[in-house]
């Protein structure tokens, strides 16, 4: 009852958890820090989950080629390209996030 109340009080939202990215969801033009990125493993694969405020969410898997990230649900294919500021701007559908992140010395160029 006292967790029922706790929640109305609240206005029931609740922050994603996570490390807050910079983000242009549903086709937006502008990027802004809105989403949020959580990081799990599998076995040897390594993930991120990407969530945003509106409660949706898209996983990638992290990989050693040089794309960084690939799509590890859904239908949609994500792209990737690195900026020389060692940002990996990430696309899947009308979807852009930015990670912060750097390539390694001995991957291949994309």
């Amino acid at each position: 009852m006292a967790c029922a109340a706790l929640a109305a009080c609240s206005g029931g939202e609740s922050v994603p958890k996570g490390r807050v990215i910079d983000c242009a969801v549903g086709g937006a033009a502008k990027f802004l820090p809105d989403c949020f990125v959580e990081d799990s493993r599998v076995g040897d694969a390594r993930f991120l989950t990407v969530r945003h405020k509106d409660g949706a969410f898209r996983r990638f898997q992290m990989v050693d080629d040089g794309r960084g990230v690939v799509s590890a649900d859904g239908a949609d294919e994500a792209t990737a390209e690195w900026s020389s500021e060692g940002v990996l701007q990430v696309t899947v559908a009308g979807d852009r996030y930015r990670f912060p992140a750097r390539m390694k010395a001995d991957a291949p160029q994309p």
